[in-house]
């Protein structure tokens, strides 16, 4: 690459122009490269891709509405049922899956006794989801 002629008269004075080919070269370089690359990366195979929703598929778990008046008398979602029958529908909802929710109601004058034996019923038979019902206060 030569910045100076070889006349001796001019040679002190430096050349001010820029070779230009160089540049030219490269940037045809580049432009074959990305001729070259551009229909590779648009390139796409075409399918039929199955529909799906995005949202989440969450089963709810069944509620069971568990009652104890004051007299001690026990109520599955409002049928009669004694201790014997209700430790053996637990038994029966703590093998589903999802688990149900227990959904207890005792009444404010009954014995705690009938509250302990329920949930100690309910824990034998797995449930761990056991949430007491009561009315808000009226104040």
């Amino acid at each position: 690459m030569a910045f100076a002629s070889f006349d001796r008269k001019s040679s002190s004075a430096p050349v001010s122009e820029i070779n230009m080919v160089p540049l030219i070269d490269v940037m045809l370089v580049l432009l074959v490269i990305f001729i070259v690359t551009a229909p590779l990366l648009t390139h796409a195979v075409k399918l039929d891709l199955p529909k799906a929703s995005s949202q989440v598929n969450e089963l709810k778990p069944d509620k069971i509405e568990f009652a104890i008046d004051g007299a001690g008398v026990r109520f599955w979602n409002g049928e009669t049922v004694t201790r014997e029958e209700a430790a053996q529908r637990f038994a029966d909802a703590g093998k589903k899956q999802p688990q149900p929710e227990v959904h207890l109601r005792a009444d404010q004058a009954v014995a705690y006794r009938f509250v302990a034996e329920t949930l100690a019923d309910a824990s034998k038979a797995g449930l761990s989801k056991v949430g007491f019902v009561s009315e808000p206060d009226a104040r």
